[in-house]
């Protein structure tokens, strides 16, 4: 049995849970509302502040949905009561990010700045100290929507393996490469 889908997922107090007809899940928080479509096959049970979800099968896809869908609900009630935050660094000579709202303005060593339009659930905040990179906060209750995002002002300007310029997520990792050497 899927070790995921297995777990319990614990409801804090100030969420509410229910599930509609059609299986359509809703979370209910300080933060925000979230809903997902849930596959029918499967059932979903909140008894004394804990949800269980539960599968009728051992097939392949019964398994791979159970985990699935455990998963996403989890990241639902994490989301609703606490939220997600990630931060991207501009790391290179010149790299700028500033925003207006939701507009966030970035400047990353093109002929042009990039504009780039946040979702209104996602709320974003640009922070520049000297001697550090810049760096985009975005926070929101919607962990997909916050990862997309994340994402996309990521693919503006990829870290490079060389200098290991670019935009790239905080505390991550980038695989330099060496240079040429001069031949003599």
């Amino acid at each position: 049995m899927s070790r995921i889908g297995k777990a319990p997922i614990d409801v804090p107090n100030g969420v509410d849970f229910s599930v509609d007809a059609g299986n359509v899940v809703t979370v209910k928080g300080p933060k925000g509302t979230l809903t997902q479509q849930v596959d029918p096959d499967l059932t979903i049970e909140l008894n004394d502040g804990i949800i269980q979800v539960s599968r009728p099968t051992d097939q392949k896809r019964h398994r791979s949905m159970h985990g699935l869908y455990r998963s996403l609900i989890s990241n639902m009630v994490v989301g609703v009561s606490e939220g997600y935050v990630r931060e991207l660094e501009l790391v290179g000579v010149g790299y700028r990010a500033e925003n207006q709202g939701q507009l966030l303005t970035l400047s990353l060593g093109y002929s042009h700045p990039v504009m780039f339009y946040v979702p209104d659930e996602v709320k974003v905040e640009t922070i520049s100290e000297k001697g550090k990179p810049p760096t985009v906060k975005l926070t929101s209750f919607d962990k997909q929507l916050i990862g997309q995002v994340a994402a996309k002002i990521r693919a503006f300007r990829k870290p490079e393996p060389y200098k290991g310029k670019g935009v790239r997520y905080k505390g991550e990792q980038i695989r330099r490469k060496a240079g040429k050497t001069a031949a003599k």
